[in-house]
């Protein structure tokens, strides 16, 4: 096995190609996006990842990477492209859909065909599978159909493509260990081979998971909110417990996984799935939370000026997919009582809809900085200088990440901690 076709260069096909490209393969990324296939080939990238600029370069000059518009025929065909959801929160897997009929033209007998992108359970077995069968393959024994999930965090992906254990589901055992060979020639990590729908659901899992311990700790904020109880104490002294491990509360949750993922399951078991479909209705209200809390913060100024710090749904990164921080800002500036200026040093201006602003400029006169994502940036704010330029210098830190604090004429709130309001 010698090339590698993989379909999708975003923030998981995109390191994916240059960790196998760096492994010795000759990989060809497609994608729909002609400016990221024309600066590939030019050895540059817009993603913000560590170390991937340089891992990329490097691959191209090398020969061992390149970028096309169109398939090509491989050995192997790695599918990385989104699964967003519908309004009714169903997935949409018509990227997927479109990716495995790309390459079905390219697809020879003996190809592996991997689906990275995160899926719905079953849709290896009722989707992919189909889709060959009805392009005269027989999936189960002309092709090895399997499911990798990806299961990396943002800012240390090629850190965890190659050391993360990698599970790979296949649509027969055969499958499965064929593509688990793929991987094998990249990771250190352990291979865990189970059958397709398998690794679907434990990918699902990994992430609901988070999202219910989330929903836990948000929940809490909000009856401490009430009770006049600080939650993060409540947690640091819960967590001395040896078996407790309470997550932290914040303005939502976010991302390609944790904000998607268990509709996935919602969506094949929607009366069973309880738990899972609570904790999303108790994340998705986490914004309309945060804008009620500025609202109290600012009732007696008329027309406050609110800057916004934070718009990726983590620190350090500039993904800003399904991140609850663009619907508060959104919610802000459809509200005409405020002045809302919005800053994110990560943020490139074309990724959103609404004009960004330099730090001196979003504090200049504010009457409230609301810190949405926890950037090293922000953690390192001064109170000296919120004091000195803001008009009245509050702080409302919805991820408890600033270590600023109430003395020398600032004041600061936490989501967790609104004793004082």
């Amino acid at each position: 096995m010698q090339k590698i076709c993989i379909i999708g260069l975003g923030y998981i096909g995109l390191p994916t190609a240059a960790v196998f490209a760096r492994a010795g393969f000759d990989v060809v990324g497609v994608d729909i996006n002609a400016q990221v296939i024309e600066l590939l080939n030019k050895g540059e990238i817009i993603i913000e990842e560590n170390g991937l600029p340089e891992v990329v370069k490097e691959a191209v000059e090398s020969g061992k990477l390149r970028a096309a518009l169109v398939p090509e025929a491989a050995d192997a065909f790695i599918i990385a492209v989104p699964t967003p959801v519908h309004e009714d929160h169903r997935a949409n897997v018509d990227y997927v859909v479109s990716a495995v009929k790309q390459i079905v033209p390219h697809v020879k007998k003996g190809d592996v065909v991997i689906v990275e992108s995160t899926i719905p359970p079953r849709t290896i077995d009722d989707v992919v599978a189909p889709i060959f069968k009805e392009a005269g393959f027989d999936p189960e024994k002309d092709i090895h159909l399997a499911h990798c999930p990806e299961r990396v965090l943002p800012g240390r992906i090629l850190i965890e493509l190659v050391e993360n254990a990698r599970i790979v589901g296949g649509l027969t055992p055969e499958a499965a260990e064929k593509a688990a060979d793929v991987y094998r020639r990249v990771v250190t990590g352990d291979i865990l081979v189970t059958e397709a729908v398998t690794a679907e659901m434990s990918k699902l899992m990994e992430n609901t998971f988070r999202d219910v311990n989330i929903a836990l700790a948000n929940e809490l904020s909000k009856i401490c909110g009430a009770l006049g109880v600080d939650a993060h104490k409540v947690i640091e002294l819960a967590n001395r417990h040896p078996r407790v491990n309470l997550h932290q509360p914040g303005p939502g949750v976010g991302g390609h996984c944790l904000a998607v993922d268990p509709y996935f399951i919602v969506e094949k078991a929607p009366e069973e799935a309880q738990i899972i479909k609570l904790s999303r209705d108790i994340n998705n209200s986490m914004p309309d939370y945060v804008v009620d809390q500025v609202l109290r913060m600012t009732g007696d100024i008329e027309k406050p000026t609110v800057a916004l710090f934070g718009l990726t749904y983590k620190g350090n990164i500039d993904d800003v997919r399904e991140s609850p921080a663009i619907e508060i800002v959104e919610k802000m500036i459809e509200n005409p009582r405020f002045d809302v200026r919005v800053h994110d040093p990560h943020v490139r201006g074309e990724q959103v809809k609404f004009p960004l602003v330099s730090f001196k400029d979003a504090i200049a006169g504010a009457h409230l900085v609301v810190v949405l994502a926890d950037h090293n940036e922000f953690k390192e704010l001064d109170n000296e200088t919120l004091v000195t330029r803001m008009a009245r210098p509050v702080v409302f830190d919805t991820k408890n990440c600033t270590g600023l604090s109430s003395e020398s004429g600032l004041t600061v709130h936490k989501i967790g901690d609104l004793r004082g309001l």
